[in-house]
């Protein structure tokens, strides 16, 4: 399909730099696909009263680490200022990253990460260039490892916030709360699964409460996620790889659910592409651990997932283009501009939609 069919415009005020507080403040748009009332208004808080007992809500449970390291590369008497966002972990010393301007670095150049800023007792972090690829992808090899490496990028990190927020505000201190799910555990991910940053520990236990239970799958996601389709058409774009497990325990306990004809409801899309991922052609869910490029687009067939919860997404994105397959393209692009003209907030920190799965009949 041509990727300009997944584009529109949206004004800048609705892109929300900061989260709402309570996290389950934030606004909820309902979508139902083919019903005459193709909309509602609501707030997330307000998500008990829209599922039904032993519907299972399946979150992500990666953790971020704070991946956005800055530095100064020294070469002579030429000196640079680097960004680089860690984005592979390769073995215990080396990481690949996405460094900028990457047009500064070659291989064999030193960085010297906290060199300049703020600091910690750990001083600072030095690496060495080992490689460099396309678009600003290098190999960083650290001088520290293991334990000790975990811990200086811990100490001088910061979250790595997609590229609409990181261009209006630097990242502090509140966004490693922010920026983090309340239920995050499995540490690898570089980017947040935003849809679950809506939900508070309040809010699960009235959900537990109304017999709609959590259960967990892990996709450490990727900066795949943030970067825009530059294909004129999607056949020719390719999804970075990222890492995902569902267990035994998981796929067994979601396979029944779905078998007595409740909901299986994807929070987040890192979650549906994992679950679709791990579901075979006959619709059951199996035990996966591994790497997953799954790339949907309107006309995919979804195998496991009946309903969606996720943030408002980017155009001519990917995840824009999963959604539109999911709830329908024309439906998608009428709850897209119901959502700007009534003001609802966009992206990682914003607002919420609810989407049922168009007929696929």
């Amino acid at each position: 399909m041509r990727t300009d069919l997944f584009d529109f415009d949206l004004p800048d005020g609705l892109i929300a730099l900061r989260p709402v507080h309570p996290r389950d403040a934030a606004r909820l748009l309902v979508v139902k696909p083919g019903e005459r009332d193709l909309f509602a208004n609501k707030l997330m808080a307000d998500l008990p009263l829209l599922l039904e007992p032993g519907d299972a809500l399946v979150f992500n449970d990666t953790r971020v680490i704070p991946a956005a390291l800055t530095g100064v590369r020294a070469r002579g008497d030429s000196v640079a200022h680097i960004a680089a966002t860690l984005i592979e972990k390769l073995d215990d010393h080396r990481w690949q990253a996405l460094a900028k301007p990457g047009k500064r670095l070659e291989p064999g150049d030193r960085i010297q990460f906290g060199a300049g800023g703020s600091v910690c007792t750990l001083g600072t972090l030095d690496a060495t260039v080992e490689s460099k690829g396309e678009d600003g992808i290098v190999t960083l090899a650290f001088d520290l490892c293991g334990q000790a490496l975990h811990d200086a990028i811990e100490a001088l990190g910061a979250m790595p916030l997609p590229p609409y927020i990181a261009s209006h505000r630097a990242p502090d201190d509140q966004d490693r709360k922010d920026y983090q799910t309340t239920f995050a555990r499995q540490e690898g991910a570089v980017a947040a699964p935003t849809a679950g940053l809506h939900f508070t520990e309040r809010l699960i236990k009235t959900l537990e409460e109304l017999g709609i239970i959590a259960h967990f799958v892990t996709l450490h996601v990727g900066p795949g996620t943030f970067l825009p389709v530059r294909a004129e058409d999607t056949d020719d774009h390719e999804m970075y790889a990222e890492h995902g497990e569902v267990n035994t325990e998981a796929a067994f306990a979601l396979n029944a659910i779905k078998s007595r004809g409740n909901k299986i409801v994807a929070v987040g899309t890192t979650t549906l592409r994992l679950l679709e991922s791990a579901s075979d052609e006959f619709g059951t869910l199996k035990p996966f651990h591994g790497e997953t490029n799954i790339f949907i687009t309107p006309g995919y067939r979804f195998r496991f997932v009946d309903r969606l919860l996720t943030n408002f997404h980017l155009p001519r994105s990917t995840l824009f283009m999963l959604v539109s397959a999911f709830s329908g393209l024309e439906t998608m692009k009428t709850a897209y501009a119901h959502a700007i003209s009534d003001g609802y907030r966009f992206y990682s920190y914003g607002d919420a939609c609810l989407l049922s799965l168009e007929d696929q009949a």
